[in-house]
């Protein structure tokens, strides 16, 4: 982390350690000692020029300083279900999404983050691919996502309990910021969210998902997969061609191994492409042995793909005999629920469509 003698002036709360503010309000003659009250306030979703007890004229400068923070929001999007969409815009003009999914619970709520603007992953069912790749986000425009969704949650009377990596971009091509901001969320210190309440996904970089193992933070992990063999998984993931299923769940093998919980396996369902009973007795092959659970989604439909092609959410009926194959050899599998489905809930759908009308 930069250090604040460094960088005078940093233009978020969200882009700063605790020392690092610590180290500023004593070059600005306050006590050190406030800035971990102000920090957790901001990361609680609170004003952090509010605390109490706060010197006036330090929340004058705190607010003169860093008030504005590093993102917007551009466009706000709720659905029926009570699912939230926020597109921000980040300090260059760029727009990134974040979503807010209420639970089962009436006083609890997801959050999905997203890592990257845009993606270079290529994934041809995904919105995201749509936009291209622009540029990894900050550790701190990671952690503006979180403060987001929580004052959001906060606003409808429920607690963000936890929060995925699913959203824009891969993670593990930016895992330096990925993992600082995972600490800065985690820590009780700051986000105080708890680091069993964090998944961190991936389409399967190898490397990536080794250098999380080894930096040994007691997260989730969810590889998406979307296929039970590579021939399937090249049309619809090109990384699929760098990156074999074997050598995935080789890897997936060493994180579960080293962290004691089990992998999710993310498996979209796809109408005449993944989704037919043999796909189902393949998926459970190469899982044969190993405690992980397959979480089976329901597509999203985003329109044409950079293929041109059209892809379409498997039937309800298609989608149950699926998941009976596998539970018929003993693999756990379950739905995740179809979120927002009256709004542009799908990855990278609503930046897109954004994107398109700023064209016209």
């Amino acid at each position: 982390m930069t250090a604040i003698a460094s960088h005078p002036k940093p233009s978020a709360l969200s882009e700063l350690e605790p020392a690092d503010l610590a180290r500023q309000f004593a070059a600005w003659g306050f006590k050190a000692s406030h800035a971990a009250r102000v920090l957790r306030a901001y990361y609680a979703g609170g004003d952090p020029a509010g605390v109490h007890g706060l010197p006036r004229e330090l929340a004058t400068r705190l607010r003169a300083v860093y008030g504005n923070g590093a993102t917007t929001t551009a466009v706000r999007q709720v659905a029926a279900d009570g699912t939230t969409k926020l597109l921000l815009r980040l300090g260059d003009g760029r727009t990134v999404e974040s979503v807010l999914m209420p639970d089962f619970r009436a006083d609890r709520a997801a959050g999905c983050l997203s890592s990257q603007v845009g993606c270079a992953m290529g994934c041809d069912f995904c919105a995201t691919t749509k936009t291209g790749f622009e540029r990894n986000l900050t550790a701190g425009e990671i952690v503006e996502q979180f403060v987001a969704l929580r004052r959001e949650a906060l606003a409808t009377g429920r607690k963000l309990q936890t929060v995925v990596f699913m959203g824009m971009g891969e993670p593990m091509l930016n895992l330096e910021a990925v993992l600082a901001a995972v600490r800065r969320i985690a820590e009780n210190d700051l986000g105080a969210l708890g680091w069993r309440q964090i998944t961190v996904s991936t389409v399967g970089i190898i490397p990536g998902m080794d250098a999380l193992t080894d930096a040994g933070l007691n997260v989730h992990l969810a590889v998406s997969l979307h296929a039970p063999d590579d021939a399937t998984r090249a049309q619809l993931l090109p990384m699929g061609r760098r990156f074999p299923i074997a050598e995935i769940l080789a890897a997936a093998d060493r994180f579960q191994a080293s962290r004691g919980r089990p992998v999710t396996i993310q498996y979209c369902l796809l109408a005449g492409v993944n989704d037919t009973p043999e796909h189902a007795r393949m998926l459970a092959e190469v899982l044969a042995g190993r405690r992980m659970h397959v979480n089976l989604l329901r597509y999203n439909p985003t329109g044409l793909s950079l293929r041109g092609i059209n892809y379409a959410a498997s039937s309800d009926e298609t989608a149950e005999a699926f998941a009976g194959v596998l539970r018929s050899h003993k693999v756990v599998a379950h739905f995740r629920r179809s979120r927002g489905p009256d709004i542009d809930a799908a990855c990278g759908q609503l930046k897109s469509k954004q994107r398109e009308a700023s064209q016209l």
